[in-house]
């Protein structure tokens, strides 16, 4: 048993398990904020092109019903199956939605970590008869002891 748990305890500790549980916690709120950016947001405008139309609200009643529901709360008060359609179009406008900051985030990431990479080294001193690399502040080459011509500053 004592061995089992020692193996957990390495586990649950490895680097990219706690990468993975900060992943997900950080991406529960950054779900939220997208939730909040299609519901508060969004949707509202969506509703005025829609001439004030609810999105979310849009459902057909299921069944034969004499009586026509003016909410889904009203249907399913009354018992009345429904095919809530427009939670369906909210749910995907938020999915595509929270994909396109993601995808966002990650170009601007990317974008960062090309700029923080260093600039390649310059090509080393060649030697101009041996060919073989020399140091900059060198008068003569270490491999061939040729004299090498005085080096150009730029």
């Amino acid at each position: 048993m004592k061995k089992f748990i020692e193996e957990f305890k390495a586990f649950a500790l490895k680097g990219n398990v706690m990468d993975m549980a900060v992943g997900v916690i950080i991406g529960a709120a950054f779900g939220k904020i997208v939730t909040s950016l299609v519901n508060d947001i969004f949707m509202p405008i969506l509703s005025l092109v829609t001439g004030g139309m609810n999105v979310s609200g849009l459902f057909v009643q299921l069944g034969k019903s004499d009586v026509a529901y003016a909410s889904v709360d009203a249907a399913k008060e009354a018992g009345v199956a429904t095919l809530n359609y427009g939670m369906f179009i909210q749910t995907v406008i938020d999915f595509v939605l929270m994909a396109l900051c993601i995808f966002l985030f990650v170009k601007a990431i990317g974008k960062l970590r090309r700029k923080q990479e260093a600039a390649p080294a310059p090509d080393p001193r060649l030697c101009p008869f041996c060919r073989q690399p020399v140091a900059d502040e060198a008068t003569r080459c270490p491999h061939c002891t040729s004299e090498l011509p005085a080096q150009k500053l730029a």
